[in-house]
């Protein structure tokens, strides 16, 4: 049974999350918080497995009751909001970069066409990410210690040419701090797979633009890769390249169940790029994108896999890992120098 602790300002809000969560005979709600200071002392009190957390509220809004749970009493989160615009968008980004796991939009009520699929995500997605081992965060900023990273041999010595990540989990406060780190001048363009809920990707871009000194914006069919800039691949279309070096866009069937699709990424940069690709695989649940760096692999490229230290899920890097394929295994902070070394 997973304990869950439903925090909304709304009471019918409230009332409908609870009775979509009730719905599952797996799930129970132990609490209801009607802002994020109950929030905090009741994650404290009842310790839940999961919390669900509303970003716009009273006294306390979610972005601070996310850092000040994750400090007390690390429990996983799940941000559920409103909107997918504006200013309520870029707080639940910088909340993920607190701690939480995973953005929702709100289900709507019943009566909407979309109540039922909105009602499944939410379900699923709780019971996914209950079993979330999440780390405690810290009051002092000062920055802990990086174990050595773990070194393979390089095998191509080419300039890379062009990047390609995939990432799911912990994906975007994970690109949040590698773009951040990455110079104005950075030649090489980044193409990029996250798997996030449908409705957030132009929020994401936007919040990662106004962080980097690169471009980052929804890919579109066709458009000309250009040097520094990064393309975000946009909701349910799988990204990848032409033989013209050119964006390529595609409806078709998911890949491992997802679309986009890391796998379906790296097989297409790979056949276009070859020896000169860039692979990089972060935090994620799950194995998308490695049976696409199996072709990464045998056309060349070199590939870096995010430390498990640094991950919220290795079970992507891992999985990457566990294969044979990575050249390097980095923690996040170090894998932004390498790529510049690499171009």
């Amino acid at each position: 049974m997973i304990r869950v602790l439903v925090v909304d300002d709304s009471p019918t809000a409230r009332a409908l999350l609870v009775e979509i969560l009730r719905s599952d005979p797996e799930i129970q709600v132990v609490g209801e918080a009607k802002d994020g200071l109950e929030a905090v002392e009741m994650t404290q009190r009842l310790r839940p497995q999961l919390v669900t957390m509303d970003i716009r509220m009273p006294r306390m809004d979610g972005f601070a009751a996310t850092k000040e749970i994750m400090i007390t009493a690390p429990t996983p989160i799940i941000i559920v909001t409103g909107s997918t615009e504006g200013r309520e968008v870029e707080l639940a980004m910088n909340t993920l970069r607190t701690g939480a796991l995973a953005v929702l939009r709100k289900p709507v009520g019943p009566a909407s066409p979309q109540f039922e699929d909105m009602a499944q995500k939410l379900l699923t997605t709780v019971k996914t990410m209950a079993q979330v081992k999440v780390v405690r965060q810290w009051r002092s900023a000062a920055p802990r210690p990086e174990p050595p990273p773990r070194l393979f041999p390089v095998r191509a010595e080419e300039p890379g040419r062009l990047v390609a990540v995939a990432t799911s989990t912990g994906g975007p406060a994970a690109l949040h701090r590698l773009f951040s780190a990455l110079p104005g001048d950075f030649p090489a363009p980044i193409l990029v797979v996250q798997h996030i809920t449908s409705g957030f990707m132009s929020g994401l871009a936007d919040w990662l633009n106004s962080s980097s000194d690169l471009q980052v914006k929804i890919a579109a069919q066709g458009e000309p890769l250009a040097a520094h800039t990064i393309y975000l691949a946009p909701d349910d279309h799988h990204l990848g390249v032409s033989g013209r070096r050119t964006i390529a866009l595609s409806k078709a069937p998911p890949v491992g169940g997802f679309r986009p699709s890391g796998t379906a990424l790296f097989d297409s940069v790979a056949q276009a790029f070859g020896a000169s690709v860039l692979a990089v695989i972060l935090t994620g649940m799950g194995e998308d994108g490695v049976a696409g760096l199996r072709s990464v692999r045998q056309a060349g490229g070199r590939i870096i896999a995010q430390d498990e230290k640094s991950s919220v899920v290795f079970g992507m890097p891992g999985a990457a890992v566990a294969a044979g394929l990575a050249d390097l295994v980095l923690p996040l902070d170090a894998i932004g120098s390498r790529l510049v070394e690499w171009v």
